[in-house]
């Protein structure tokens, strides 16, 4: 089992370019909860801003996104790797939101999947084992 974060299940779901090679890593995996909620906002931003998609197809992505719940992710709630997040968002000048991932990660001594350069380096940093996510 693998932490994926919300840029890796959110470039799967969109089909943007290389998402075929995403598909093991999204097909047994954990992450916090908030990931739903980061890649809902990512098909309203593929829908309002870039234009990539319409209504219909948002609420298809969204269906497609809640069928995985519970059967190729499993969430945990953010609640429990929250107060570690903050500490490594503040050690490290990132999110909050992409610290939870590697809080996530670290606690549950997993290695964890994404898109995000510098997420990456400081999980890779405070001992994390990172899965350069080719796309």
């Amino acid at each position: 089992m693998i932490v994926i974060d919300a840029s890796v299940l959110a470039a799967f779901i969109l089909k943007e370019p290389g998402w075929r090679n995403l598909v093991k890593y999204v097909k047994n995996a954990v992450s916090v909860d908030l990931v739903f909620k980061e890649v809902a906002n990512v098909i309203w931003k593929a829908c309002r801003i870039r234009k990539i998609v319409d209504e219909d197809q948002a609420r298809r992505l969204y269906s497609i996104l809640e069928s995985m719940r519970d059967k190729n992710i499993f969430l945990e709630s953010e609640d429990r790797y929250l107060g570690d997040a903050l500490e490594i968002a503040l050690e490290n000048e990132i999110t909050v939101y992409d610290a939870l991932y590697i809080a996530l990660a670290a606690r549950r001594k997993l290695p964890l999947a994404t898109l995000d350069k510098r997420q990456e380096e400081v999980a890779a940093r405070l001992g994390v084992k990172v899965i350069r996510v080719g796309v």
